[in-house]
């Protein structure tokens, strides 16, 4: 009986290290893999021109906005390069409307927006179906479409596509800003 006990100690303290070696790899790569994880952001501002309603009926507006993309500064200082990011997502998008200060965005029913290099690879980005009344800032819904093309690219656009639900006499300026997650192998 006590060499069965002998053995068997023998054998759970040879598996002590093989256990220690798995869980300090497993420890290991997902530490990795939170080093090699970063978020980029951008903002850009555009302007929602003065729109009359026609009829009384809702007015859709479709508005381009070329970016140039920066991600590649923040891909070097991250230690990583465009051709070794492997996963981008949008984690956010926010409007704020910041002029006029006093204007809020009740004149907006609905707002969708997509991402482009070009007219033919245009994917959605994040939507907003029903605006909420008296509010300077809104946050939309992410598409939840993989990006890392968009990202990877020297420049993109984007398109807004906003329907109008009543008049605006003033063109409003809006500040959008957008946070992207990267996921990206080491040099």
């Amino acid at each position: 009986m006590l060499t069965l006990t002998f053995c068997s100690m023998k054998k759970i303290f040879l598996l002590l290290p093989v256990l220690a070696l798995l869980a300090l790899a497993t420890f290991s790569c997902k530490k990795i893999k939170q080093l090699l994880t970063f978020e980029i952001s951008h903002t850009e501002n555009f302007k929602i021109p003065a729109t009359p309603l026609v009829g009384g009926l809702p007015v859709t507006l479709n508005l381009p906005v070329p970016v140039t993309n920066k991600a590649s500064e923040t891909f070097s200082k991250q230690g990583t390069r465009a051709d070794l990011v492997k996963d981008v997502t949008l984690t956010k998008l926010t409007l704020s409307i910041i002029d006029p200060t006093t204007e809020n965005f009740n004149f907006l029913k609905s707002i969708e927006i997509s991402i482009g290099t070009d007219q033919t690879d245009i994917v959605p980005l994040a939507s907003l179906t029903d605006v909420p009344m008296g509010v300077q800032t809104i946050e939309l819904q992410s598409s939840g479409t993989k990006l890392d093309k968009y990202l990877k690219a020297p420049n993109y656009t984007l398109y807004t596509k906003a329907t109008v639900r009543q008049a605006t006499t003033k063109e409003i300026t809006v500040k959008e800003e957008i946070r992207f997650k990267v996921t990206a192998d080491p040099l």
